[in-house]
């Protein structure tokens, strides 16, 4: 009886032994003859799992360097999940999206991620890699349009005196104006509800088309023009099928179906002896070009360029020839994370997503960098003088040609972003 028992127990454990093949630890198992029950099975499993972990570790040594080079920053600073909210003023950049590869082509993010890395808050080998932050903004906004408003998150590490030191490798025209710490899975595009955007315009593109606009600081806004243009701009409120008002859309793409919540503008003022008002138009997205094409149809029906069925047919299966607004007035104003700030924004945890006391630096920032860029170069370019001498060239009444198409396309960007 008494050798009953090592022949059980050889049974059950075996004799695991690790076996170097060619610099690399692996399993070598011996056992005694006889089937291997579930035990036996499970053993063997966990003890390839630890191998192959140690496997790794030994074939891997750059990759341990890499995580590890910045540990002591990591200890001292751990990254956390946060949202930067940034102001900008577009005129010089591609947009906010970063274009890797292409340098030629500056964006706000190539700049932002610059100084990130200079101040500190990532470590160097994120800058390539923005995924490695989990960097994420709620709209990519196109060339020369601006932000005053725009929300970015990230993990960074939460250095001392941080919006200070970030700034201090900005240059004036992109400024962090506030941070806040977030859920650690929050997207700031996937949880964004709205977005605000807004656009400053000289009111002389409401003019009749016969109006000299050589001489567009003696335009002033007749009352009922600003009421018939809000009456048109009403209009967009709801759902609408906007396959018209982008590029690469077909009628009956989904995705084409965008919810406006306002759309107005404002009474008109005074800057640089020139008349401007400004519009505003919230909605749950925006697709590349929609709000400049949004505007620029209501110019075309009040200057009499087309009529207001226009409008409506925009929104059927047909292809319509919709012009598209220059983008220097168009400005980024808010973000907004309804949702969020109903799940977290009262347990106590958290923060709600609301910028109360950035309020006044953002209306700094946009009377110091975005709304002088726009009056000066409008008045010194006359971008929107320009481009509503080429509303001739617009057929209202037919579908849109190949050529038409095919400009649109050269323009366009892939994904759903805004403007």
């Amino acid at each position: 009886m008494f050798r009953i028992v090592p022949l059980l127990s050889a049974l059950i454990k075996p004799r695991v032994t690790l076996k170097r093949n060619g610099g690399v630890l692996t399993p070598f198992c011996k056992m005694s003859e006889g089937p291997r029950d579930e035990q036996t099975a499970k053993l063997l499993k966990r003890a390839n799992e630890e191998n192959e972990d140690s496997a790794e570790t030994v074939q891997d040594p750059k990759r341990i360097k890499a995580e590890g080079e910045n540990t002591e920053d990591d200890k001292r600073f751990p990254k956390k999940k946060v949202v930067l909210l940034v102001a900008y003023s577009g005129k010089g950049y591609y947009g906010m999206q970063r274009n890797p590869g292409n340098s030629q082509f500056r964006t706000i993010e190539d700049d932002l991620v610059t100084a990130l890395i200079k101040s500190g808050c990532i470590p160097e080998n994120h800058g390539e890699e923005m995924k490695k932050m989990s960097f994420q903004r709620c709209a990519r906004t196109d060339k020369g349009v601006s932000a005053a408003g725009q929300v970015v998150s990230l993990k960074l590490r939460l250095i001392d005196d941080i919006i200070e030191k970030i700034n201090e490798h900005l240059p004036k025209q992109i400024r962090v104006l506030g941070l806040q710490r977030v859920t650690q899975g929050f997207n700031s595009k996937n949880n964004c509800d709205a977005r605000t955007y807004a656009y400053m315009l000289p009111t002389v593109a409401f003019a009749p088309k016969d109006y000299d606009t050589g001489n567009i600081k003696a335009f002033r806004l007749e009352p009922e023009t600003l009421e018939r243009a809000n009456r048109l701009f009403a209009l967009y409120k709801g759902t609408h099928n906007f396959h018209n008002f982008t590029s690469q859309k077909a009628a009956n793409d989904p995705s084409a179906r965008r919810y406006i919540t306002e759309m107005s503008c404002g009474e008109p003022f005074i800057c640089s002896s020139t008349e401007f008002a400004v519009i505003t138009v919230r909605g749950q997205s925006f697709m590349l070009h929609q709000i400049r094409k949004m505007i620029g149809l209501v110019i075309a029906v009040i200057k009499g360029y087309a009529k207001e069925e226009v409008m409506e047919r925009s929104w059927g299966q047909e292809k319509v020839d919709v012009p598209k607004a220059p983008g220097l007035g168009l400005v980024l104003e808010r973000v907004h994370f309804d949702r969020y700030n109903k799940r977290f924004g009262g347990d106590g945890l958290h923060e709600r997503l609301e910028w109360d006391a950035e309020e006044e630096a953002i209306k700094a920032f946009k009377e110091a960098h975005i709304y002088p860029t726009i009056v000066e170069t409008e008045c010194q370019e006359g971008s929107m003088v320009s481009w509503m001498s080429t509303l001739p060239i617009h057929d209202f009444e037919a579908s849109t040609t190949n050529t038409e198409d095919k400009k649109e396309k050269d323009n366009a960007a892939v994904g759903n972003d805004s403007d």
